[in-house]
């Protein structure tokens, strides 16, 4: 499981890194969206895996035997943020856009 886990977030995160490379601004978007949900997914590992694991505290289980709830409480408020901050980024790129006239990160097209 954690490797599969760890996978993911390497394909995400040289993906997300990729995108940002890009020239065009949504691109540069998506790319930071993508790499934040890799952070995301990598503080939620931190927390641990536990496969059937009780969700509740019962009597008779010690307490190393649970997830941390920690991550899970960062990685739901780094969601929410990061969400709202996309949100932002999409406000400025169209504003960017209708003033420029082009969606390239330094304002101007490419000569090919």
């Amino acid at each position: 499981m954690e490797l599969i886990l760890s996978l993911g977030i390497g394909i995400m995160t040289g993906s997300g890194v990729w995108l940002i490379l890009r020239p065009r601004t949504y691109q540069v978007i998506i790319g930071l969206s993508l790499l934040s949900y890799a952070v995301n997914l990598f503080i939620f590992g931190v927390g641990g895996l536990k496969v059937n694991a009780p969700a509740i505290l019962t009597d008779g289980v010690p307490v190393s035997a649970y997830t941390d709830p920690v991550p899970q409480a960062l990685v739901l408020t780094a969601i929410v943020i990061g969400f709202a901050t996309t949100a932002l980024f999409l406000v400025v790129l169209l504003a960017s856009r209708g003033l420029t006239g082009t969606d390239h990160v330094d304002g101007r097209e490419q000569s090919q």
